[in-house]
């Protein structure tokens, strides 16, 4: 199969991923650019933060225009989350690639595992949200986001969910806003990594990816959250499975 069909190919799923569940999508691309597309983990997590900055953006409009971006939440957790975004960032190039895979697959493990245990909530109501949990968060997050080289709406989600109390439908469209920003502020300090990547691949990906978060979204008005939530956990459990058994290889 020709590169540029499995770019086009991946590229569909990963945006589908991001329209639908909110996230996902980098811990989907950067497997694929791995394992389907030859990159290096380093030149991966750098693709994918571009890859998915760009689907998260697009996707997260369709999601305000319905009102499922809560915009003050996400503002305050993309916030606290740029300052260890850009300072794992800088760090990312310094991790050996085994253990920058290992790290990847055992964070998106345990945010499955968190997400399978937890239940849906009986009213369609937002919990108050308390800014020191959220800034705490979303710490954490642009932390991981920094290092990894993803946009983070894989822990994002989880954390708007069960740290924050938030609905799965507003998690989703929120989560598409701390992507963007933890991407954009990760790849700021990743500029020395970008300079061999193949954009001849990554443009292709990136534009299958926005079309595919059309469908995702319009996948998330005909499917409920917590069914939404499960199938998210469990592919995420299986992408972790995998890369964890190649990292010990």
């Amino acid at each position: 199969m020709s590169t540029l069909i499995l770019a086009l190919a991946a590229g569909a799923v990963v945006g589908l991923a991001l329209g639908a569940l909110g996230g996902g999508g980098s811990v989907l691309a950067v497997p694929a650019l791995i394992y389907l597309l030859g990159f290096t983990p380093v030149a991966a997590t750098t693709a994918s933060l571009v890859i998915v900055a760009v689907t998260s953006a697009t996707a997260m409009s369709a999601h305000a225009r319905d009102g499922n971006v809560r915009w003050g939440t996400g503002l305050l957790f993309a916030a606290a989350g740029i300052g260890p975004a850009m300072l794992g960032g800088a760090l990312a190039g310094r991790v050996p690639a085994a253990t920058l895979t290992a790290a990847f697959a055992l964070v998106a493990g345990a945010a499955a595992l968190r997400m399978l245990r937890s239940r849906p909530r009986a009213a369609d109501t937002v919990v108050p949200v308390r800014p020191g949990r959220a800034a705490a968060a979303g710490a954490g997050l642009g932390a991981v986001t920094g290092v990894l080289g993803v946009g983070g709406g894989f822990l994002a989600v989880p954390a708007l969910v069960n740290v924050l109390g938030m609905r799965m439908r507003y998690a989703v469209g929120t989560s598409l806003l701390v992507i963007t920003v933890n991407s954009l502020a990760a790849l700021a300090m990743r500029t020395g990594t970008a300079d061999g990547l193949d954009w001849a691949v990554i443009g292709p990906f990136a534009g299958a990816a926005i079309l595919g978060a059309w469908d995702g979204k319009r996948l998330a008005t005909k499917i409920s959250g917590h069914t939404l939530q499960r199938v998210f956990a469990l592919a995420l459990l299986a992408v972790a499975a995998f890369m964890l058994i190649d990292a010990a290889a």
